[in-house]
């Protein structure tokens, strides 16, 4: 029997990460894949799902991955100081997903497409708010310069991939909207709380990470 300590230590590596997400790339979207996920029956507050993307860049530290994420202004009119990655709507000049995730990630924090090397997709994520979000992931190498956009981003920091690959590191939580419970994920990590789509889109990436690594157990 193989530990989930273990298995962690497996997957930690470029050649298993580029593996196991593009063989999740390979098996196309899961339209279900969303806030629905722990809400079932909850439906989108908009029909038309709006199409964006954003980039899980995976930053190849000399002391193991880390996951590249934002904390956005506090004056922004949606989803003000909350975690997010960077990304957003995909425009009607954007190729693929793929480019709308590049062109975000370089307005919102600065980082160069051609220090991006983009491995594959995750599941499509659906929001409760609308919008279909294509997670695309990708691989970067130090060093690289960020120059945050002052007005969206408070602050671009860095968490061990090793967290989210830790299973007690993955909490389930409500709360209550007009008189409904919705539910959510939460991966809290230091003084940051990330929870809610960002979450969920990170509870996938782990699922497809530790996908063939828990057959053996």
């Amino acid at each position: 029997m193989t530990s989930e300590a273990s298995i962690v230590e497996e997957i930690e590596t470029r050649a298993a990460i580029r593996r196991c997400v593009m063989a999740a790339s390979d098996g196309g979207l899961a339209v279900s894949r969303g806030d629905n996920d722990l809400n079932p029956g909850m439906q989108p507050l908009r029909k038309t799902l709006t199409p964006a993307a954003v980039l899980v860049a995976l930053v190849d530290r000399p002391q193991g991955f880390t996951v590249m994420l934002t904390q956005r202004t506090d004056h922004l009119r949606d989803h003000a100081g909350q975690i997010s990655f960077p990304g957003g709507k995909i425009e009607k000049h954007d190729e693929d997903p793929v480019a709308t995730a590049l062109r975000e990630a370089e307005e919102e924090v600065g980082l160069a497409p051609h220090v991006v090397e983009v491995v594959g997709s995750l599941d499509r994520y659906v929001t409760r708010t609308g919008f279909a979000v294509t997670p695309v992931v990708a691989f970067v190498d130090p060093p690289f310069t960020i120059n945050p956009d002052p007005f969206e981003v408070a602050e671009v920091f860095e968490v061990p991939l090793r967290h989210f690959l830790t299973p007690e590191n993955r909490q389930r939580h409500s709360y209550e909207v007009e008189g409904v419970k919705r539910h959510f994920y939460a991966m809290p990590y230091n003084d940051y709380y990330i929870w809610g789509a960002t979450a969920g889109m990170l509870v996938n990436l782990v699922d497809v990470l530790l996908a063939e690594q828990r057959t053996g157990i």
